[in-house]
């Protein structure tokens, strides 16, 4: 009913590892009957948009930013580093997310409703945000050019480690 999967892993070809803070990759997601295929997506970004939607409704092209990125090319981290907004270009693949009872209801682009239970829902979110995770382990530290990257990419880990291990 819903499923995200990711292959090709990478950093952007012109940046050296370390000072690439947003992971890209091919994505695959399927709703209900509806598949969608996005190649260099920012997966970064679309894990820690998966993990506040376990929460918090997200409404299809009312948001910031689409669940599948083209980009995510700043990240604008609040005043006390726990949260950040990522923003990047309008380009990508949206759905909403909304909750209702103990159930999460996704609704595509072309207006499809799928329900999903929230136990099913967040199990596949924390699937794929613990893969982009250990991505980022494995890889070399990163290294912000300066003060409001690295606050950024502080606030991106304070969320994330809040939106996944606090929950």
């Amino acid at each position: 009913m819903f499923t995200i999967k990711v292959s090709n892993l990478h950093w952007i070809d012109n940046l050296n590892q370390t000072e690439d803070l947003c992971l890209h990759g091919n994505a695959t997601v399927t709703i209900g009957d509806e598949v969608w295929q996005y190649d260099n997506t920012t997966v970064s970004s679309t894990a820690l948009y998966l993990l506040k939607s376990i929460k918090e409704d997200h409404k299809i092209y009312c948001e910031s930013s689409q669940m599948l990125p083209c980009c995510g090319f700043t990240m604008v981290a609040n005043e006390t580093l726990s949260k950040v907004d990522i923003c990047g270009c309008p380009n990508g693949v949206d759905w909403s997310v909304l909750h209702e009872n103990d159930n999460v209801v996704l609704i595509t682009e072309t207006g499809k409703r799928t329900v999903i239970p929230i136990d099913e829902y967040r199990q596949t979110v924390f699937e794929f945000a613990d893969l982009i995770e250990s991505f980022y382990k494995s890889s070399q530290e990163k290294i912000p050019e300066d003060e409001f990257d690295r606050n950024g990419y502080i606030a991106f880990w304070n969320e994330w480690k809040t939106l996944r291990y606090e929950i």
